[in-house]
């Protein structure tokens, strides 16, 4: 969760150009984002089969994009992930 939180913090009043502008900011919230799936590989599969409402799959697979992709890696695709599916999954998270 502190994962999600710092991610929140640190994307609330920033534009995509910002974003775009700003390799430090790039590297903390992508090493966040492949934290968070990182935690997610920890997690049972009886526990996520219980909360199938949340994108596993989905977490698993951007991070996987981050990781062996990473030269190559869309921001735009990042920062719509950052802006608009974080928020979503920090509320599926407070639910559990």
């Amino acid at each position: 969760m502190k994962d999600v939180e710092f991610i929140l913090k640190h994307t609330k009043d920033i534009s995509s150009k910002q974003f775009s502008e700003d390799e430090l900011l790039q590297d903390s919230l992508m090493f966040r984002l492949i934290q968070i799936s990182e935690n997610v590989l920890k997690l049972s599969k009886d526990f996520k089969n219980a909360h199938s409402h949340i994108p596993w799959f989905a977490i698993k697979g951007l991070r996987n994009r981050i990781v062996h992709d990473y030269g190559n890696v869309d921001l735009t695709i990042v920062f719509d992930t950052l802006k608009d599916d974080i928020p979503e999954i920090y509320h599926m998270f407070k639910e559990i």
